[in-house]
């Protein structure tokens, strides 16, 4: 697998699993997604509105896309069904983004502007340190959801062929194929 694959799965898997993850907290009631809790962030809804948002913030410099800083300032959604939505068209942005990609865009640079000035990034680095960024808050909404009443789904059975056959449903109804 090259890199840009890897990349491309990375991108599929983080659309899967925040899929699967806000089905979970979808269920929850505006009480409990809003409750606060033990964490970074003090509740599942502060937590899922902060992934949205540095997302968008590090998808609008894969892109070029102007915005920098001025992606923090803008509201974000609190219903859960818009949040849901809005992470969505996100993680298909960034799968649209990777499905582009070629090895050689990887060393390509891209402008994050900072609050002390604006700094040139690889996109092989913006991409790796995004997806551990997502990783890190899902697993964050997860140990959240253990102490509701709904419980947190398996998000780690996706790489692995053997596993495929598990996801196939879901993956052919987000529109992911892996030939499970």
């Amino acid at each position: 697998m090259t890199l840009v694959e890897h990349f491309k799965r990375e991108a599929a898997n983080n659309l899967w699993s925040n899929h699967r993850l806000s089905r979970a907290w979808l269920d929850l009631t505006a009480d409990a997604f809003e409750a606060p809790r033990t964490n970074f962030f003090p509740s599942i809804k502060a937590t899922v509105q902060h992934i949205l948002e540095v997302d968008l913030y590090y998808l609008d410099a894969l892109e070029q896309g102007g915005q920098g800083l001025a992606i923090f300032k803008r509201s974000l959604p609190s219903a859960q069904d818009r949040l849901a939505a809005d992470q969505e068209a996100a993680d298909r942005r960034l799968l649209g983004f990777c499905e582009e990609l070629r090895e050689g865009d990887l060393s390509d640079f891209r402008t994050l502007q900072r609050k002390d000035g604006d700094k040139p990034e690889e996109i092989q680095s913006i991409l790796a340190h995004l997806f551990q960024h997502q990783i890190h808050h899902r697993g964050q909404i997860h140990a959240m959801l253990a102490g509701t009443d709904i419980p947190p789904p398996q998000l780690d059975e996706f790489f692995l062929r053997q596993d495929l056959p598990l996801r196939a449903e879901e993956l052919r109804a987000l529109g992911l194929d892996f030939g499970a």
